[in-house]
């Protein structure tokens, strides 16, 4: 197992420019530490966080036609804004490329971006992770994000859609319909928590 962490981190390594490296061990690690928080298998986290930006680096244009190359869904929200199809492209490559046969990792490295209902821990682990991991610094509520994250990873995952649903709607970014059934689902399993103590 540690030899094909050692791996997948050597070729990510020479993929990926500088930030995104850095960024991609800060989720590895920041999956790991909440694996342990929750009793989840520590070495899928840790290859999930690895493995999750594996198919950022390529341009948008790229990524549409790989998608229709590899016979891979793209939907109108995904047209209308590529890098979505990161999270399916990276769940792909990490079968293909990566040698990934576990599911539990390729659904993590699927929904990390837009979520989904009822997502398993370790879907919800790369989810959180993606979002707190040390070297992060612009997205809103952070330092309460990262505490709950700890203590209650449902509502940590609730305030993150909400954060992310209230940020794209100011600026008029592409709103996936996943997130917003995800965000309701997980605002319902918390009984509506107040986002802000």
């Amino acid at each position: 197992m540690m030899d094909n962490i050692l791996y997948i981190r050597k070729r990510l390594k020479k993929k990926l420019d500088e930030d995104r490296f850095e960024h991609t061990l800060g989720v590895a690690y920041t999956a790991t530490c909440l694996a342990m928080r929750y009793g989840a298998d520590l070495y899928q986290a840790e290859v999930a966080g690895l493995l999750h930006d594996c198919a950022k680096y390529l341009p948008d244009d790229m990524k549409v036609e790989r998608c229709r190359k590899y016979n891979i869904s793209i939907t109108d929200t995904e047209l209308a804004n590529p890098s979505l199809l990161h999270a399916k492209l990276g769940a792909f490559l990490a079968m293909d490329k990566y040698k990934i046969k576990d599911m539990e990792i390729i659904n993590a490295i699927l929904n990390h971006t837009t979520g989904k209902p009822a997502m398993s821990m370790i879907e919800k682990i790369i989810f959180v992770a993606d979002y707190i991991e040390p070297r992060r610094d612009k997205a809103s509520n952070l330092p309460l994000v990262r505490k709950v994250a700890f203590e209650d990873i449902d509502r940590a995952v609730w305030i993150i859609m909400e954060d992310t649903l209230a940020y794209l709607k100011k600026k008029g970014g592409t709103i996936d319909g996943m997130t917003e059934k995800a965000c309701l689902y997980y605002r319902n399993l918390v009984k509506g928590s107040p986002v802000n103590e």
